[in-house]
């Protein structure tokens, strides 16, 4: 340490490992806040502001799915990076969770990226110098909230429900939406017009195979229950027992009140 300095090699270690940033900007960062790690950490992000903005063009293919829940308050978010080497790391993987647990505290709705947020993803994007951001998000509140994220954070869903149910069987019922993808919870969430076409469709290809009306209004009705079967939630095979729909799985009074379906950049 030299007369003039206030810190040591070791600071200016700390320092860039703490932030990613490079050796010579930590030790003038440490020098321009007389060896405050504290202060040395604001003034670099506060001058690698620039460089982070300019990376925003670059594309971000790859990030992570988290979902937070406290009570009856819960939030799911998407946080994209530019690599999936990054978004596999411990440290985005912590940040992400963090954004989600920061959006419990904003009011139902979209989630926005707080200042808070965005001081948790610019920690992020200064030591992996990547393109990061909250791509989406959505802050839930009422009921009894189950989740599941899929190992590599590229798929989750949360389920809100009313009335009540363990967790062991909330987090079923979201491995079977992350898997099977439905567009509604019942027949009241499907449009009529994708209904008519299904059996449109199927009259007509009945009555061009020679059936007769009656017969292929029949088949008509069996596609559309199929259609319900294959597209509803509630009606869906249950994907860990196929024998009975996930309707069956649910305990005795309770209700699905809505759930949420993330895949990675859909």
């Amino acid at each position: 340490m030299t007369a003039t300095e206030s810190f040591s090699a070791k600071d200016v270690m700390a320092l860039r490992q703490k932030t990613g940033m490079g050796m010579m900007d930590c030790k003038k960062a440490l020098a321009e806040t007389g060896g405050d790690m504290k202060a040395a950490e604001q003034w670099l992000r506060d001058h690698a502001k620039g460089k982070m903005e300019a990376r925003t063009e670059r594309a971000t293919g790859e990030g992570r799915i988290a979902i937070a829940i406290e009570g009856a308050r819960a939030a799911i978010v998407e946080v994209l990076t530019e690599t999936d080497f990054t978004a596999k790391s411990d440290g985005f993987v912590s940040m992400a969770d963090d954004v989600a647990r920061l959006a419990l505290t904003q009011d139902a709705g979209e989630v926005i990226a707080t200042d808070d947020i965005a001081k948790r993803i610019d920690d992020v994007r200064l030591t992996t110098k990547e393109n990061t951001n909250l791509s989406r998000g959505v802050r839930l509140d009422g009921g009894t909230f189950g989740c599941y994220v899929h190992f590599d954070g590229k798929r989750a869903a949360l389920v809100q429900i009313d009335g009540s149910a363990d967790a062991e069987t909330l987090k079923g019922i979201c491995q079977h939406i992350v898997f099977h993808d439905p567009k509604g919870i019942s027949q009241a969430d499907i449009p009529a017009e994708a209904l008519d076409k299904v059996r449109t469709d199927a009259i007509k290809d009945a009555q061009a195979s020679g059936k007769p009306e009656q017969i292929a209004q029949k088949i008509a009705e069996g596609k559309v229950r199929k259609f319900l079967e294959e597209n509803t939630l509630l009606n869906q095979k249950y994907v860990l027992d196929e024998a009975r729909p996930v309707k069956d799985v649910l305990p005795k009074g309770a209700t699905i009140r809505g759930f949420i379906r993330y895949t990675l950049g859909a």
